[in-house]
């Protein structure tokens, strides 16, 4: 069964290998995708990329994990565990049932950047086959909720 997993926000897609960080380039976590998001709303609210259970909430992370047990993550900034918190707002409830495009947390990607981090987004098919995911094109601009691959 195929799973589609959604743009948490709207951005750019940019393809792991040119992520500036070696544990999401090199895929240690997983395949997936990065997405470079829009600085020119103020802050953005990053959402569920897919329904089921929210297994982690961080302040600059989440995991996802579908019913059928298959684990999306979405890394808001590299190397934003840094900030502790600081610059986002957490809507939901660890261990609570979301659906795809719920709100998670809210944050600032041109704020993150002026401080310093990278505000790229890995979303990344946790544990999957690299040949078992079908990405947007780098380059491609995503709206929030869009299909940014297919895990099959």
């Amino acid at each position: 069964m195929s799973l589609a997993v959604r743009a948490p926000l709207a951005g750019r897609v940019v393809m792991l290998d040119d992520v500036p960080d070696p544990v999401f380039s090199s895929r240690i976590v997983g395949p997936g995708l990065a997405i470079d998001p829009d600085r020119g709303h103020g802050t953005a609210t990053a959402t569920a990329p897919i329904s089921g259970i929210l297994s982690k909430v961080h302040p600059h992370a989440y995991v996802t994990v579908s019913p059928e047990g298959r684990s999306v993550l979405v890394h808001l900034g590299l190397d934003t565990v840094e900030l502790g918190g600081q610059g986002f707002t957490v809507h939901a409830v660890e261990g609570g049932e979301i659906a795809a495009g719920e709100p998670i947390i809210t944050w600032s990607p041109a704020t993150i950047e002026a401080g310093g981090h990278n505000p790229i987004v890995p979303v990344i098919a946790l544990g999957a086959a690299a040949e078992s995911l079908t990405s947007a094109p780098a380059g491609e601009t995503l709206t929030r909720g869009a299909v940014a691959f297919t895990w099959g």
